[in-house]
């Protein structure tokens, strides 16, 4: 699904994760969005308030499920759970399921213990009207609040997404900026070399020599693309040929990330921490970029993937290690909500409204808190724009299978 949005403007302050076990795939991306971009327009209406809606309260199932008792409240590690009628789900039955259908039916992929019939209902439900999916929804599924257990002032929303690049092979032209594979030694937790040493250091330039995955043309590319964490490439190979790669998360240098647009406001160098002026600052002071770049010692390490032509439709794989949906996978807290649980989003503005269901399918080391979600735009200049604008309150509320 691609959607159509407006305004720019982004900066991330957060560090990308440690990679878990080979079984636990690793984090899409870990980033945040730091600050909140000025309002620049209208409103983007990802869903329509107004309906129509595929249920209502006079439903004859959703009659039945409100009517009887409710559960006890669930206790999770970084939030607590309290049952609510359908009827206090704000905007529940307006949500058009196609597209979370299939983003469901991914986390089937990797489902969690005890959902093995839940995602067998779920595949038999493929071709159903949205109508009978709400209905198998509320007769199996029960619909929890998320609440902090910790102080949390309230909910916050952010949005991400997978840029596209163009890139080349070979150190050639302005193609001048690496991306590198994993160097050999890499320890989880044991500090390797800096940002800044891998440009200086005879002895890091050597044991990264022939780990250069592909060359970018822009310095702050390669910097934006190791925040995201995963991205996708246009490559012009030797032969000339060009084809799109995607680069995954494969590791970093287990150095603290530090922000450079942080760096570039303590040094009264912007006065805002967006890309925008990021770039228009490096853009008057080329003899200082390197400078800038190293005040950030943490360096990502990619892996290659293939991108064929039905691998292209979706997003990279999340933290579940379930391909990602644009518009309908979120990166959480997994202390608060488990990978793989559906959830149901509402988000008033002041970018976006966003009132659908969404899955749990994805982490990062910012996105902490109960009610804390990052929402995945999808890929290119439009998912950037919309994700780029994205901080604002949110609720939350998952479902979980009754007992």
């Amino acid at each position: 699904m691609r959607l159509g949005w407006m305004s720019l403007i982004v900066g991330m302050l957060a560090a990308c994760a440690t990679p878990p076990a080979p079984q636990a795939p690793v984090p899409s991306r870990p980033i945040a969005i730091d600050p909140p971009p000025a309002p620049t327009g209208a409103v983007v209406q990802l869903d329509d308030l107004s309906g129509p809606y595929w249920v209502r309260p006079d439903h004859p199932t959703w009659q039945q499920q409100d009517a009887g008792p409710l559960p006890a409240s669930i206790q999770r590690q970084a939030s607590r759970w309290e049952p609510v009628r359908w009827a206090d789900v704000p905007g529940w039955g307006a949500d058009n399921l196609h597209d979370l259908w299939n983003a469901w039916l991914h986390s089937c992929e990797r489902p969690m213990q005890g959902w093995a019939s839940i995602c067998r209902d779920l595949r038999g439900l493929s071709i159903a009207h949205t109508e009978q999916r709400y209905a198998w929804i509320m007769e199996h599924f029960q619909a929890y609040r998320v609440t902090p257990t910790a102080r949390q002032s309230r909910g916050l929303l952010t949005g991400y997404y997978e840029p596209i690049m163009p890139a080349s092979r070979v150190r050639q032209g302005a193609f001048q900026h690496p991306l590198y594979a994993v160097p050999a030694g890499i320890r989880s937790g044991q500090p390797w070399f800096t940002r800044e040493q891998m440009e200086t250091s005879a002895q890091a330039r050597s044991a990264l020599q022939g780990l250069e995955i592909a060359w970018l043309a822009d310095p702050i590319d390669a910097l934006l693309l190791q925040i995201q964490g995963s991205g996708r490439l246009v490559v012009q190979e030797p032969t000339g040929e060009e084809r799109t790669v995607r680069l995954a998360f494969a590791g970093h240098n287990s150095h603290p990330y530090r922000s450079v647009g942080r760096w570039l406001l303590d040094q009264g160098h912007i006065r805002s921490g967006t890309w925008e002026a990021i770039r228009d600052w490096a853009a008057a002071n080329p003899h200082r970029i390197n400078e800038m770049l190293w005040s950030n010692p943490r360096m990502v390490f990619f892996r290659e993937e293939p991108l064929d032509d039905f691998l292209a439709q979706f997003g990279p794989r999340g933290a579940q290690g379930v391909p990602l949906t644009p518009g309908r996978s979120i990166a959480v807290d997994r202390n608060s909500i488990p990978y793989g649980t559906p959830v149901w989003m509402w988000s008033p503005g002041p970018h976006a409204q966003v009132r659908r269901l969404v899955m749990a399918q994805d982490t990062g080391a910012a996105i902490v808190g109960a009610v804390r979600a990052d929402f995945f735009t999808g890929w290119g200049d439009e998912a950037y724009t919309l994700a780029a604008g994205i901080k604002q309150p949110l609720s939350l509320w998952a479902l979980w299978p009754k007992p």
